[in-house]
């Protein structure tokens, strides 16, 4: 028993070191945004026959 309690309390420490990346990452990082401009040629715009 004693194996499987160390066992769980080590897969719980590991989830809240990457539960705790995930919060500082959604924190700590801001997106950079930019426009994004794509040309479509005018064959794509015509429907299909």
């Amino acid at each position: 028993m004693p194996t499987l309690f160390r066992f769980v309390v080590t897969l719980l420490i590991l989830a809240g070191i990457a539960y705790g990346i995930m919060f500082a990452l959604v924190m700590f990082v801001e997106p950079r945004t930019t426009e994004i401009s794509v040309r479509i040629t005018p064959a794509k715009l015509e429907p299909a026959k």
